[in-house]
């Protein structure tokens, strides 16, 4: 196996050649820069937190592929990004969108975040919150999900605050008012798919698998929170202990 230095560094130096490559001359300049804010941003959250939270090569591999798609609509705007004369060219003119069709590049996009970006953040929910069983696929599912609601609605206001052509470009909706709704479905869709596979995957190799998964449904803390638990912590507060119903459950775990 490659050393793990290595291979981060060819995916690294990899993607920025590309990068470069793509940032020369692209089809709209102003869209350009706004769709690469994002990718600088996490890019330097990678790079901060790669000592303390290295993560694994799968982790960093569809990282990387995911950020190369990213580029690629970039350069030439989502909604122009000309793969089906790649596809024509690759299969001879056999395989080709009709004249006038929706260019679905953008909509691929956000089913690949989710098929490629749900395992890093299910690698970081198990690594930091712990999360197993049941709730180590259902969290990076509703993080990639949510994740992908809070990038529509940036790109609604970026296109809000800047307008014309550059928000039309940024949007990328081509006529279609549901585009959003799409988008985030196809993104839900692909980190379902991700989990799915991750979760075959455990189930064939890992012989605790079930009993983790019930283990994780289980209910840990009998006694109910909301008022209980405000009034717990005022009387902890006050030094007058806690009340009865919370004296007899099992300590919090942690604490």
């Amino acid at each position: 196996m490659i050393a793990r230095r290595t291979y981060l560094g060819w995916l690294a130096g990899s993607f920025a050649v590309v990068w470069v490559l793509l940032a020369i001359d692209p089809f709209d300049r102003g869209d350009w820069l706004l769709e690469n804010l994002l990718l600088v941003a996490f890019a330097a959250a990678l790079l901060a937190s790669h000592r303390a939270l290295p993560l694994s090569r799968i982790s960093y591999t569809t990282i990387y592929v995911f950020l190369l798609l990213h580029a690629v609509g970039a350069h030439y705007t989502y909604s122009l990004v000309p793969w089906s004369d790649w596809v024509s060219a690759l299969t001879g003119g056999a395989v080709a969108s009709p004249p006038g069709a929706r260019n679905h590049f953008d909509r691929a996009v956000h089913f690949f975040y989710g098929l490629l970006l749900a395992y890093p953040i299910r690698e970081v929910l198990l690594r930091v919150a712990d999360q197993r069983g049941f709730w180590g696929y259902f969290f990076p599912f509703s993080v990639t999900l949510s994740t992908s609601v809070l990038y529509e609605l940036a790109e609604w206001g970026a296109a809000e605050v800047f307008g014309g052509d550059l928000g039309i470009a940024f949007l990328g909706t081509q006529g279609d008012v549901w585009d959003a709704q799409k988008d985030m479905a196809f993104a839900g869709i692909g980190a379902l798919v991700a989990m799915a596979i991750t979760g075959a995957l455990n189930y064939a190799l890992d012989r605790d698998f079930a009993l983790e998964w019930v283990d994780s449904l289980r209910v840990k803390r009998a006694a109910p929170l909301g008022e209980d638990e405000l009034r717990r912590l005022w009387r902890a507060r006050k030094g007058q202990g806690a009340p009865e119903a919370e004296q007899a459950s099992p300590p919090r775990p942690g604490s």
